[in-house]
């Protein structure tokens, strides 16, 4: 091989390996960039997903009470009431308390639920137990340990009770299945007690002696 041709082989190759260098890390912003828009528009959708599996009333709104966090020292709930135009049937009012739930309070350091998790589905048989059907990123994004779990489900079965006394008891799956622990310490193969009391049956009228 001649000088010449080697000289313009060296040169090549330098440029090739010039130009990777500067692509790469271009090309790598771009696969990030991409990834991101693409969790992005699924978050999007599971959001639109939830949204339409809750149907927003037209009636009055209720004062409802949401249990999250109470910010004090150790794992506790406090009560905080807002107003919305809840549901009659208790199936609809369960997605929506739910939701809010999901949603957060305004200060987010008072979650008790991961801002990506979303409610998939609820079911309530005929015996007073109600199923909450969740998406994996309740236990994959929760902080793993049985104080955050617990404060957990015990946000979701307290803000039941408080809003829809037609739950008794609480079944836990994640993506339509039944999973052993939320994110590894507190166990989700059993119902959790919501309400003790039954739900008080509607007001019959004395008939009027004819």
């Amino acid at each position: 091989m001649s000088p010449n041709w080697r000289t313009r082989l060296i040169i090549g190759l330098a440029f090739v390996v010039g130009a990777a260098a500067i692509y790469l890390p271009a090309l790598r912003r771009h696969v990030k960039r991409t990834a991101k828009l693409v969790q992005q528009t699924e978050e999007q959708a599971r959001r639109e997903l939830t949204q339409a599996l809750s149907p927003t009333p037209t009636g009055p709104r209720v004062k409802t009470k949401l249990f999250w966090a109470s910010g004090t020292e150790g794992p506790r709930l406090a009560a905080v009431t807002v107003e919305l135009p809840l549901a009659d049937d208790p199936v609809l009012r369960a997605k929506q308390v739910l939701n809010t739930l999901l949603a957060g309070p305004v200060d987010s350091d008072l979650r008790t639920l991961p801002p990506d998790a979303a409610l998939l589905e609820f079911y309530l048989l005929p015996d007073g137990t109600g199923i909450a059907d969740f998406s994996e990123a309740l236990g994959t994004s929760i902080p793993s340990g049985i104080d955050s779990e617990q404060l957990a489900v015990d946000s979701i079965t307290r803000t039941l009770e408080a809003n829809v006394p037609q739950v008794q008891r609480l079944k836990i799956l994640i993506h339509g299945q039944e999973v052993d622990t939320l994110a590894g310490h507190l166990d989700l193969t059993e119902t959790f007690v919501v309400n003790t009391k039954p739900a008080s049956a509607p007001a019959v009228k004395p008939a009027k002696a004819g």
